[in-house]
């Protein structure tokens, strides 16, 4: 995805019947790959948390609306401390985590859920 990508770009949909709505929030997960420790990340929209030197942040979740359980659309952007560049912004998809994965070498990050409250 390219670095200038908004939310409203390349928006993940299973069926137009379908919708999605607006999660307040996500449940992600991170993985140490040195230390093989993983830790549940729960973020709200709009919000950012530290996870080791990354930071991570929250944009938008989004999730089917007829079956919340069976799918997320996560806008996350993912950032090295101390380097301008995010390492990551766009669309992750829990479904299909591999489909569009942070590359970093110590960190992976990937969206678990969306949450509605």
């Amino acid at each position: 995805m390219l670095p200038d990508a908004t939310p409203d770009d390349q928006i993940p949909v299973d069926e137009p019947a379908k919708g999605l709505a607006d999660g307040t929030g996500a449940m992600l997960r991170g993985l140490d790959k040195v230390s093989g420790v993983s830790s549940d990340i729960s973020l709200n929209v709009g919000q950012s948390v530290d996870y080791g030197f990354i930071t991570i942040s929250l944009r938008e979740c989004r999730y089917p609306a007829d079956d919340p359980s069976s799918d997320a659309y996560a806008f996350v952007t993912v950032t090295e401390k101390g380097k301008p560049q995010p390492d990551f912004s766009g669309w992750m998809i829990a479904s299909s985590p591999a489909l569009s994965a942070l590359d970093h070498p110590r960190y992976d990050v990937w969206v678990i859920r969306c949450k509605s409250e």
